[in-house]
């Protein structure tokens, strides 16, 4: 089956996303379709939509169709480093360079096969590739991640991520010395018109990004940030941290080619705050900077 790539016309606009698809891809069923938006393999504009979703005049929507093989996640043993686990969320450190969920070409040694072996008992409501999954960091971002185990706590979870009543912080280590102890980056961001793989500040088929940032640390030509977001949207801090001119330190995408630290990015998230959905307590997790960040930030501070 072809991939799709659909701009939608005026015969088509104001339909549901689920029905349109099935229209333009009559082999599949409804339910089918339904999967695979849930799953991330349809996206209108460059952004992943819901199921009930309508589309609008010139929207872009585009579909890239997986193997049937590829929707059946299994377990895998892992080593979690686990920061809190109740009844109902986990909350995870995670490591640099694990991928959180399943997507095309990666079904094995996400952070979803190893809660699959661990728990058994995750949400379902964001489907077989993602269950459980309330929010992501990039693969090569480590630290906290809070994880739903039913749809109770899933649902209580996004809604906090939806009215921003959940905090999240990072630490990056940024390219430059930033002279402003604080500040903040209101820029939208979408999909790079130029690549495909790469996230952009745009007014194109974008949404609103808002990335809070306090002045940690100054070194010669670095500074340490810590950030705040507000949004929530894919590679947020990379690319506003890059479009203001201060990339983040090892950042393969948005940085510079040449750097003194080789083990990746140097962007942790070191700080959640939540409410339990179920008892209303307010929840606070920390987790440690990885040791070669650490080990990295204490080399910068002998030369200074």
């Amino acid at each position: 089956m072809e991939n799709l790539d659909y701009i939608v016309t005026s015969e088509d606009a104001g339909l549901r996303l689920d029905k349109l698809l099935v229209k333009l891809c009559p082999e599949f069923s409804r339910t089918r379709i339904q999967n695979y938006i849930d799953n991330g393999y349809v996206l209108i504009n460059d952004i992943e939509p819901k199921n009930s979703a309508k589309v609008k005049l010139n929207d872009a929507v585009t579909a890239e169709w997986p193997d049937d093989s590829e929707l059946e996640v299994l377990p895998e043993k892992m080593d979690l480093d686990i920061l809190y686990e109740d009844h109902d969320v986990i909350v995870i450190n995670k490591p640099k360079g694990m991928v959180v969920h399943p997507g095309a070409g990666n079904f094995q040694h996400t952070l979803v096969n190893g809660l699959l072996d661990h728990c058994k008992d995750l949400s379902g409501i964001n489907g077989v590739l993602r269950p459980g999954i309330v929010h992501r960091i990039d693969k090569d971002t480590s630290g906290c991640l809070v994880v739903a185990k039913n749809d109770v706590a899933h649902q209580g979870l996004s809604a906090q991520l939806q009215d921003k009543t959940m905090n999240r912080t990072y630490l990056a280590l940024v390219h430059g010395i930033m002279e402003h102890d604080y500040g903040t980056i209101e820029a939208p961001i979408g999909r790079d018109k130029n690549d495909r793989q790469r996230m952009a500040v745009t007014a194109v088929h974008s949404k609103a990004a808002i990335t809070h940032f306090t002045v940690k640390e100054r070194f010669n030509q670095f500074t340490l940030l810590e950030c705040r977001l507000e949004t929530g949207r894919t590679h947020q801090i990379r690319v506003h941290l890059q479009y203001i001119g201060f990339p983040i330190v090892g950042d393969p995408k948005y940085s510079l080619k040449n750097t003194p630290f080789t083990e990746g990015q140097c962007l942790h998230a070191g700080e959640i705050r939540f409410i339990h959905p179920r008892t209303n307590e307010a929840m606070r997790f920390t987790a440690p900077l990885p040791q070669v960040f650490e080990a990295f930030l204490e080399e910068l501070r002998r030369r200074r």
